[in-house]
């Protein structure tokens, strides 16, 4: 293309009369670059997609290993609260039933 023709913006001279890069090639070189950069930036938004994927189903698979051990805990706990009471109960009965042994003889000898 020759510098006397009309300037057309869908062909644009790629080198100057002296032999240097033009402007529009300068240009599209940083475009190049550009969208190299954008691409590996897209590469890495995926790949960092796919590890918070990762990391999403770790989190519900810990978050149902810690419900199923807060029930286990809870039925332990209620089976360690009952236990409990069975043994106050049973030591209740055991001093009534040992103060009645001790009582009873002392009242039925005095009358």
């Amino acid at each position: 293309m020759s510098e006397a023709g009309p300037y057309d913006p869908f062909y644009p001279a790629m080198q100057t009369q002296d032999g240097n890069r033009s402007k529009t090639s300068e240009i599209q070189s940083q475009i190049d670059d550009t969208v190299g950069i954008m691409r590996e930036n897209l590469n890495k938004v995926a790949d960092r997609g796919a590890r918070l994927d990762s990391l999403q189903d770790k989190t519900d698979g810990l978050a149902t290993s810690a419900q199923g051990f807060r029930r286990g805990a809870n039925r332990v706990r209620k089976a360690m609260w009952w236990k409990d009471v069975k043994m106050r109960i049973c030591i209740g009965i055991g001093i009534i039933l040992l103060l009645v042994i001790i009582i009873v003889p002392i009242v039925v000898t005095k009358s």
